[in-house]
């Protein structure tokens, strides 16, 4: 009885101290599984970041983006702070996007992580701001140019309570979305207003990366402010453009003006784009306000909204199109307040830090501005998909 008490206990304790290895094994690989996922993750969003760092600070900003795979971003053997793990990174180009391949590693393990990126512009929602939104009764938005499966998309990376005010009568033709971690219920002041999509939360904060005039435009002479009719066929630098009643400056080129004190166009007054010339197109910076007054308006006669793109500088607080305007362009101030007054009709995209549209203001997405080329403005890199190996 004692031998086969000994031996019983033998055999149980030689078990008990198996399967405790084995849980010490399976602790120490689930460890180095987990240590090596967390580095495969932050050499995605490290190499993310150098994409964005690259394209924000060389050759994009100069028009020469080169996408060789020789002078990407890369990484070898990083160690991931605090640990034992490192991490790998290669970016290859692949049909006008980015494959991302990282491997993550932690003693005997690895991970692999594929990841696919591309270009997003500042011109993905209809509308889109930083603050508050008002849409007054009767207004409109809409979209056109969309593919099969897009939704039109409006809102704020606000979450503060009645951010959004839609009063009766407006009709959203798809989603309205508010900050992250936002309740739509609270951020959402509706008074009547139909929305065909739906209303929630975004799950990634929008970024809204700053505006610099091109060096050679910006160190340009001063031209003579603008205060009459007359016609625009190279680039430019002016302190001010101010149209009287009725007065037309038209644009006969690829035109970029950099206006740094005022623009104001009265009654009737406009900046024409010809649409008989099929390069003419106008891009504006702005390092002040601008005033359309009723009829006013930057008229892009060709309808394209592409031919028209304005960029408000951070010295840009307000953007007024008064009653009546027809607006084909799309407009990136994200530090000012755009206003588009009663029975205004505008096509293109918005980005502001505040929006409001008055009365039977019809507002127009065209999702073509989506598509968008690495010499583009507020530009940033985005992770479309990803896998794990």
């Amino acid at each position: 009885m004692v031998m086969f008490l000994v031996a019983f206990s033998t055999v149980l304790g030689v078990a008990v101290l198996a399967m405790g290895m084995q849980q010490r094994i399976f602790a120490v690989r689930t460890g180095e599984e987990i240590a090596a996922r967390c580095a495969a993750d932050a050499g995605l969003t490290k190499a993310i970041y150098q994409m964005n760092q690259k394209l924000t600070m060389d050759e994009a900003a100069l028009g020469m983006w080169n996408p060789d795979p020789a002078i990407l971003p890369s990484a070898t053997d990083q160690v991931l702070p605090n640990c034992d793990a490192t991490y790998s990174y290669k970016i290859l180009p692949e049909s006008g996007d980015f494959t991302i391949e990282v491997i993550g590693k932690s003693g005997q393990t690895e991970k692999m992580v594929c990841a696919n990126i591309d270009f997003h512009g500042p011109f993905e929602w209809a509308v889109c701001a930083q603050d508050s939104l008002n849409l007054y009764s009767n207004t409109v938005i809409t979209g056109y140019n969309y593919n099969p499966g897009e939704i039109l998309k409006v809102g704020t990376s606000s979450t503060k309570s009645d951010a959004v005010e839609l009063k009766n009568g407006t009709v959203i033709n798809g989603d309205m979305v508010v900050g992250v971690d936002g309740n739509p219920d609270t951020v959402i002041k509706n008074l009547g207003a139909t929305i065909t999509g739906k209303t929630y939360a975004i799950m990634d904060e929008p970024v809204f990366p700053p505006v610099t005039v091109p060096d050679q435009i910006s160190t340009l002479p001063y031209q003579t402010d603008v205060k009459e009719s007359t016609t625009i066929t190279t680039s430019g630098k002016y302190r001010k453009i101010e149209l009287k009643n009725g007065e037309i400056v038209m644009i006969d080129g690829p035109v970029t003006l950099y206006v740094t004190d005022r623009i104001t166009l009265d009654n009737g007054a406009q900046l024409q784009i010809n649409g008989a010339n099929p390069d003419a197109s106008l891009t504006l910076y702005l390092g002040c306000d601008f005033e359309g007054k009723n009829g006013g308006s930057i008229n892009n006669i060709a309808g394209e909204p592409e031919k028209l793109k304005i960029y408000g500088l951070p010295d840009c607080h307000s953007m007024k199109f008064k009653n009546s305007t027809e607006l084909y362009g799309a407009l990136y101030a994200p530090e000012a307040e755009v206003t588009f007054d009663n029975s205004a009709d505008a096509y293109g995209s918005v980005v502001a830090k505040k929006f409001e549209q008055k009365n039977s203001a019809s507002f127009h997405h065209d999702a073509s501005l989506k598509n968008v080329t690495a010499n583009d403005e507020g530009l940033q890199f985005v992770l479309n998909r990803w896998s794990e190996q």
